[in-house]
């Protein structure tokens, strides 16, 4: 895309619930205020039409507001602004404000995106500006009809708010009201915004091995580790094939999903395409869904951030080298099924007493050492189930990326798997190569 191929903004609003709403401060969690400074994550959602042309109810802005306004009523937080309560910690505003809803025009088309990258122009085009709105806004939408008929549809949402599981759902609901009407309201789960089971303990309970679970240390000192090159940032989508799935899964003779396979796969080729020293300590870390880990267990509508990050560690000659695809799949395994109930309660003692800082690394912004790799998985929340009436999107990513390091693992249509991931320019052209070697 060229600077050339601006869109222009022909409508904005705010999209209030269609029913009145709970009016309340809603308290946020000790996890949900370690994702404070990571601000909104954008979004864009690609759809096609399939007539080739435009048409005049494909994406009907009324209808998609209607919509909209219906899901609003259960996800009410999304209306809500970021404030403060009376002691000073954070919390949302919910008074029925509104989501923010633009609509816009490009003289670009689907086929000129269906390759697109993360990246800052690609944010600019298609997701709403919600940085210049005071107090903050939870969520904000932008319907951007293309020159072609299809539509991309951008979305900027809180962190502090919810995860990407959370997210799904709201999306999921969004797009069933477009596409049934009132009927879809039966068929629909609601959400959970009951936050008490997540507040820590008083008096807080660390437990000895819970901090070598949630983002690990590494041996080396912050003076010790290679630095990252500041500045550029490729992001690269990778596609692997069902085939290519199912290849690293039977390697992984002991057996492991598809996360624990994919990620130390990843692990291992982004380890040896950076040329780390071989004694150097590298760190793998990843959100972990610790909905099914409390007990009483909270529900999966729980709507709020029910993750927490883990994190393995390992000599680099160990990753790229020593070790069998299965190892590394196995020391992700073992991470993951550490996270009981006693472990997740300890983390969120040690949020509550060590701040908005304890397990996002580092402000927005910020560069991670080069010996750490963070992959997120979009697996399992549909992510391309947001039928709205009009087909399921062709492609669903972050909008922009802004730092190395990162990978997203998000399911195919077709069992495939795309890697989107942030790394180094340096390291590109060695990183494909060994992704797709041997496999």
């Amino acid at each position: 895309m060229g600077v050339h191929e601006e869109v222009r903004v022909t409508e904005w609003c705010m999209v209030t619930p269609s029913e009145e709403t709970n009016r309340h401060g809603l308290w946020l969690t000790p996890i949900d205020l370690t994702w404070a400074t990571t601000g909104h994550t954008p979004t864009v959602h690609l759809y096609r039409s399939d007539s080739g042309g435009a048409v005049d109810d494909f994406f009907d802005v009324a209808r998609l507001k209607a919509a909209l306004a219906k899901a609003l009523v259960a996800f009410y937080p999304l209306a809500g602004r970021l404030g403060v309560d009376t002691d000073g910690r954070p919390q949302i505003d919910c008074a029925g404000q509104g989501v923010l809803f633009v609509v816009a025009h490009s003289v670009l088309t689907v086929d000129d995106l269906s390759s697109f990258q993360p990246s800052p122009e690609l944010k600019r085009l298609f997701v709403p500006r919600v940085e210049d709105y005071s107090p903050s806004l939870m969520c904000g939408v932008q319907v951007n009809f293309l020159k072609c008929g299809g539509v991309a549809l951008g979305v900027a949402m809180h962190h502090i708010a919810v995860d990407a599981i959370g997210a799904f759902h709201f999306f999921r609901t969004w797009s069933t009201f477009s596409r049934d009407g009132d009927a879809a309201a039966t068929a629909l789960e609601r959400p959970c915004h009951d936050r008490t089971p997540l507040r820590a303990r008083s008096p807080p309970v660390i437990h000895p091995d819970a901090l070598t679970l949630f983002c690990p240390p590494k041996q080396q000192s912050p003076s010790e580790e290679p630095k990252p090159s500041p500045g550029a940032v490729a992001n690269q989508i990778f596609i692997l094939s069902k085939d290519q799935v199912a290849a690293l899964k039977r390697a992984c003779t002991s057996g492991a999903s598809t996360f624990c396979a994919v990620s130390a796969h990843v692990w291992r080729c982004v380890c040896a395409a950076r040329r780390l020293p071989p004694d150097a300590t590298a760190r793998l870390i990843f959100p972990a869904n610790v909905r099914a880990s409390l007990r009483p267990q909270l529900p999966d509508s729980y709507f709020g951030n029910g993750i927490i990050m883990l994190g393995v560690t390992g000599k680099v000659q160990d990753i790229t080298s020593g070790e069998q695809l299965d190892s590394i799949a196995c020391r992700i395994r073992g991470a993951i099924r550490r996270m009981d109930d006693e472990m997740v309660r300890s983390a969120i003692d040690y949020m509550e007493i060590a701040g908005s800082q304890s397990q996002t690394d580092a402000p927005t912004g910020s560069i991670p050492p080069a010996t750490d790799l963070r992959v997120v998985s979009w697996k399992g929340t549909l992510v391309y189930g947001t039928d709205f009436g009009w087909g399921k999107p062709l492609v669903v990513l972050r909008a922009e990326q802004p730092r190395a390091g990162i990978a997203y693992l998000i399911d195919g249509a077709d069992g495939s798997m795309r890697i989107l991931l942030s790394a180094e320019p340096a390291i590109v052209n060695d990183l494909q190569r060994l992704l797709y070697a041997n496999i």
